[in-house]
């Protein structure tokens, strides 16, 4: 199967916004694929980069640098509309909000996420980088476990996004596929796009919510609902597929933390984010 190009595939599709014109100045209609959904759901990296897609689009810079998301109340398949606002704009950055909203049964909008967002240029940033952080130790692709090399895990509801990700998990990392969680909070793996299209700045706010929830690795089973998102987006990435990690240390209350870190082909880090998420209740 040939290669999808970035602008030319199914996530590019699914995140695309209509803008409605000068009579309605920032604001889009999309329609929420049903192909993203997991356990009870639509996923939460892919609402963000639809509303990324939007900023992108409304702002005077076109990547985004560090995007916060507050996860309001649970988005479904179906049609929404963003509305976006500009903050502020300068040389280098500019800052802008956004919501997006869906319909109840009387048509009125319902609040799903609201986000604020700083934008610049990724192509503009210098080379130089000092840095302690190191790529995470993970077996080659072929020593990793995908949702191929076995039975499905069950999740408790859709796992229709599973079909549209390259998912090759760290073995040390998938003990709660097989009932035995290793109740280390970690979770570890090589991602991409199943179409094989190249990351690039707002496939990256997906990844960083495209694996299983670390409270998988400590014997919680369900759905864990992302209260809010915190991205920075580092660098454009490298083609080829990308790493993933995400720990967790602290689950208190009823909540978690994840921390994440992507890294490219070329061994850098091109994205990290921080997530409050509610623990399941199993």
């Amino acid at each position: 199967m040939a290669q999808a190009l970035i602008g030319d595939s199914e996530f590019d599709r699914d995140t695309a916004v209509l803008r409605r014109g000068p009579h309605e100045p920032g604001v889009y209609d999309v329609e929420l694929s049903a192909g993203w959904t997991i356990i009870a759901a639509v996923n939460g990296g892919y609402l963000l980069a639809l509303l990324g897609r939007a900023l992108g689009d409304a702002l005077p810079h076109p990547d985004p640098f560090t995007i916060s998301a507050h996860y309001l109340t649970p988005s479904a398949p179906g049609r929404a509309v963003i509305r976006t606002e500009l903050v502020r704009t300068g040389r280098t950055l500019s800052t802008g909000q956004a919501s997006l909203f869906q319909y109840d049964g009387n048509g009125a909008e319902i609040e799903r996420i609201r986000v604020l967002a700083s934008y610049g240029d990724l192509d503009s940033l210098p080379d130089d980088v000092r840095t302690s952080a190191k790529p995470p130790a993970i077996p080659p692709p072929e020593h990793c476990v995908g949702p191929a090399d076995g039975p499905v895990p069950d999740v408790g509801g859709s796992s229709a996004i599973m079909d549209r990700l390259m998912l090759k998990l760290d073995p040390a990392t998938v003990g709660w596929a097989v009932g035995a969680p290793s109740g280390k909070g970690e979770m570890r793996g090589w991602f991409g796009l199943a179409d094989g299209r190249d990351a690039d700045p707002l496939s990256l706010l997906l990844a960083v919510d495209g694996l299983p929830p670390t409270s998988f690795e400590l014997g919680l089973k369900g759905w864990t609902p992302t209260v809010e998102l915190t991205t920075h987006i580092r660098c454009r990435p490298a083609p080829g597929p990308l790493r993933v990690a995400i720990t967790t240390r602290n689950l208190a209350g009823g909540f978690l933390e994840e921390d994440a870190e992507v890294w490219d082909s070329a061994d850098r880090l091109v994205a990290q984010s921080r997530q409050l998420a509610r623990a399941p209740r199993g």
